[in-house]
């Protein structure tokens, strides 16, 4: 359940992050109406929020760990969202980010 509920809350904040900026690269790059930036500045604090769900109670490891799933998140939003897609590159970069997170939070410690 453990891991599941990880997934989860790493899933719930790569869409509140990305989407967030998402909204706002819209409103100021894409001329899209300014609320839509507003509604990006809360999508942006409620990932702020979510982060702080996770089971782990060290803030660097799960930011670190989050920056991984940031990297995979942001190509694979880019792909369903705005057409991109991604050469060989990008997904390779992305599968190290990912082996990266399994290390992070995986792996397991000595009880403090």
């Amino acid at each position: 359940m453990t891991i599941l509920r990880i997934a989860l809350l790493f899933v719930l904040a790569a869409v509140a992050e990305i989407g967030g900026a998402w909204l706002i690269w819209q409103a100021v790059r894409e001329g899209r109406p300014w609320w839509w930036a507003g509604l990006g500045i809360m999508a942006l604090g409620a990932y702020g929020f979510v982060a702080t769900l996770q089971p782990d109670a060290h803030f660097g490891r799960i930011l670190a760990a989050y920056g991984g799933i940031f990297v995979a998140g942001s190509l694979a939003w880019g792909v369903v969202v705005d057409g991109f897609r991604p050469d060989r590159w990008d997904v390779l970069g992305s599968v190290v980010c990912l082996v990266g997170v399994a290390l992070i939070v995986l792996v397991p410690r000595p009880a403090a």
